[in-house]
């Protein structure tokens, strides 16, 4: 009897559990099934329209991809795309050697160019890559120093169409005996794949090498270790590139036209179907959607019935005038994914519309591109409209003014492009002293913040008003001395006086920078603050080395012939901490441009504006010592030191580079009379005929460095309050600056 019930227990345990394997694994299947189609069916974020359900229906992404004539499933893509990149997982973790850059306790970031071999074709936009690379602090000569290398290969244009198509490049590689299978390896590309398919296949295999590629897509990226870039013109300019286009803040911000484009028209392949549909929405009043079959040598031979009517419209609207008139820009895709109406649009402050589903936005990683682009679907292209219209005009203005920074820190020229691809590289390599987002996304743009001197917001000057911060309340005094000491009336020495009674002063550095050993500290006059005597190694430029021994965030740099009141030093002081990201001083000069000689000119003539404020008697914030240092070029460092001229001009282009702001000028007395130099010192330097035509000289290769005038010019000057008006001295804080 109890074996009977035991074994009726045991069936209908057997039976419960069949019954929930079935009905609960179908239950479980059922459920993954829906949720993979739902996943499946998600798409970029774009507006909830309520009338959705009365839209046509538009192409699938897959259909946009591909050509109907050459249809190709996803899974074939896939596989495709498996066989052109073996190592389409790579992260940095797994396929980078990071010893490489701390080879002999360095923490180097050190790029190395493969020198290029006889009878190979350059492109100018690689020259243009390479030089920027050769140009920049980071290069190296010694493949033994490198922590990342580039190929002198031209792989920019790898449609092998192209007239400048370099065959070969795997047999090539793989003969170099750094190669190792890419890794630690940057190979640049422009335009990949070739008609009808345009696909992402380079031609040979890039291994485990970072791959910094325009039009890249989202399914292809490699986070964190590929890098997007631009797709720019070979008229890129090398340096400087021109300004944004938004000069003011327009009120109101909206344009005469509200959205545009023109451009080609595909009548087959890839990418037609997104310009074939663009003439949807044109209206010729507030939105110009242009487009023109007559681009190639045989468009005729596809010429539609649209065809006519479309290039009949097309030339009655001027582009640039477009440009400049609209609000929005259209920014569809072409046979590939990049446009240059992309960088267009940045310039012109003409807010982007990405119709370019599957684009991975150049500098992804660090650039927060829903604060400069409006991205839509291209199967959604008739809410476009709508979706404009509805955007506030604070908004707009929001939009436009952050295409201009963008444009300005990483856009505008070819350097600007390579060294953000450099720095976002080694933000990964050193993540312990990598920028922040914000870094990245603010003015002056992380290509200016050097993560070395400080990962801390607070510690730039060009933060504090965006943090609430305000400056400290002190300032060290850097006195640059020349002259030997030979008597206690030297100008110097009352400097000292004077500097030192201010309330303040922290503490006073004299660079001794004389062929004679500096004195012993007894024949300097007692003070009430530190006073430190450093080594200047005879060289002009250490006036702006970091010293270690500055710290506060203010420095005033002075030479040791200056003559100032103490009231002028505090005044001045003040005035610097309400403008901590800018130069503040007393002597100004000027530029101007002579069209005579095509060239730059410098004067020193008391004008109604000025553009330099000279640094023997300026304040500003300690972090220009840094980046006077560690990212301007060494050729313009040494330069300086070879004339002993010129560090002043050359402090305030990078200044004003960093601010696209001018210097401050504040009160100064005139009536003092220049000081004899003391017997047994040198002349002044302006004395000499030469140090003007040097300074001719310095301004314009400077100019020539940056690749553009950064200096502006400005008739702001700053006075006390009630500075020489007819009021009791007693009630006057800076009585002492209208005396004779």
């Amino acid at each position: 009897m109890q074996a009977r019930k035991k074994y009726v227990l045991l069936g209908l345990c057997a039976s419960c559990w069949l019954l929930l394997f079935y009905w609960g694994g179908g239950v479980q299947l059922r459920l993954l099934r829906l949720l993979s189609r739902q996943r499946a069916e998600v798409v970029r974020p774009w507006p909830n329209w309520t009338d959705r359900a009365f839209l046509p229906r538009y192409a699938h992404l897959d259909e946009l991809q591909t050509d109907p004539g050459t249809a190709e499933s996803p899974r074939q893509r896939r596989q495709a795309w498996s066989a052109i990149y073996k190592d389409s997982r790579c992260r940095m973790e797994t396929c980078f050697d990071f010893s490489r850059c701390r080879r002999r306790g360095r923490e180097g970031f050190r790029v190395y160019i493969y020198p290029s071999e006889k009878n190979d074709r350059v492109s100018e936009s690689y020259r243009k890559i390479l030089t920027s690379i050769g140009e920049s602090r980071y290069f190296t000569s010694d493949p033994r120093e490198a922590c990342l290398f580039v190929l002198g290969i031209d792989t920019l244009d790898r449609d092998q169409l192209s007239g400048q198509f370099v065959p070969n490049v795997d047999e090539r590689i793989r003969g170099y005996p750094l190669w190792n299978d890419g890794r630690n390896h940057l190979i640049f590309n422009l335009y990949s794949g070739t008609w009808p398919n345009y696909t992402e296949d380079l031609g040979f295999n890039i291994g485990q090498a970072i791959l910094a590629k325009a039009s890249l897509n989202t399914e292809h990226f490699r986070p964190g270790f590929d890098v997007s870039i631009p797709l720019f013109s070979k008229d890129h300019p090398q340096k400087g590139g021109e300004r944004g286009w938004l000069v003011r803040n327009t009120v109101p911000p909206r344009r005469k036209y509200l959205l545009m484009f023109k451009g080609k028209r595909y009548l087959t392949g890839i990418g037609s179907d997104t310009r074939n549909a663009l003439h949807h929405i044109h209206n010729g009043k507030d939105i110009v959607s242009l487009t023109t079959c007559r681009h190639g040598k045989d468009w005729e031979k596809h010429k539609d019935a649209r065809c006519d009517h479309d290039n009949l419209e097309y030339e009655r609207f001027d582009y640039q005038e477009l440009l400049h008139n609209s609000t929005f820009c259209l920014v569809p895709r072409g046979r590939r994914l990049g446009s240059f109406r992309f960088l267009e649009s940045l310039q012109a402050a003409c807010i982007p519309v990405l119709l370019s589903n599957g684009w991975e936005l150049p500098f992804s990683d660090v650039v927060q591109w829903n604060q400069a682009v409006i991205e839509g679907d291209e199967r959604l292209l008739l809410q476009v409209p709508s979706t404009v219209r509805a955007i506030g005009n604070e908004r707009v203005l929001a939009l436009r003014q952050r295409t201009q920074m963008l444009w300005e820190a990483y856009f505008s020229s070819v350097d600007k492009i390579v060294l953000t691809t450099l720095e976002i590289i080694k933000d990964r390599v050193f993540s312990h002293i990598s920028r922040n987002k914000y870094m990245w996304n603010s003015l002056p743009g992380g290509l200016l913040v050097l993560p070395e001197y400080s990962t801390h917001l607070a510690h730039f000057p060009f933060y504090y008003l965006g943090l609430g911060v305000n400056p400290g309340q002190e300032f060290t005094a850097v006195i640059h001395a020349v002259s030997p000491l030979v008597s206690q009336s030297q100008p110097i020495m009352k400097l000292l006086q004077v500097v030192s009674k201010s309330k303040y002063c922290s503490q006073i550095i004299i660079l001794w920078n004389s062929e004679k050993p500096p004195p012993s500290r007894s024949k300097w006059p007692p003070m009430p603050v530190p006073l430190t005597v450093t080594d200047g190694r005879r060289k002009t430029t250490s006036r702006f080395l970091p010293h270690v021994a500055i710290e506060t965030e203010a420095v005033l740099s002075l030479d040791e012939d200056t003559v100032l009141l103490t009231s002028e030093v505090n005044f001045a002081f003040l005035v610097w901490r309400s403008f901590p990201e800018r130069i503040v001083g007393y002597p100004p000069r000027s530029h101007f441009w002579d069209p005579l000689k095509r060239a730059w000119g410098y004067t020193s003539k008391w004008t109604n504006d000025y553009s330099i404020v000279l640094t023997g008697a300026a304040f500003y914030h300690r972090y220009y010592h840094y980046l006077f240092t560690h990212y301007l070029p060494q050729s313009l460092r040494t330069l300086v030191d070879r004339t002993s001229n010129c560090e002043d001009i050359l402090m305030n282009f990078l200044v004003s580079a960093v601010t696209h702001l001018p210097p401050i000028k504040v009160a100064q007395r005139k009536q003092y009379k220049e000081l004899p130099s003391p017997q047994g010192t040198k002349t002044v330097p302006w004395a000499n005929p030469e140090h003007f035509n040097q300074r001719q000289e310095c301004i314009n290769t400077f100019a020539n460095w940056f690749g553009y005038m950064p200096l502006v010019h400005s008739q702001v000057r700053l006075d006390p309050v009630l500075f020489k008006d007819q009021v009791s001295v007693l009630r006057k804080k800076y009585k002492d600056l209208e005396r004779a």
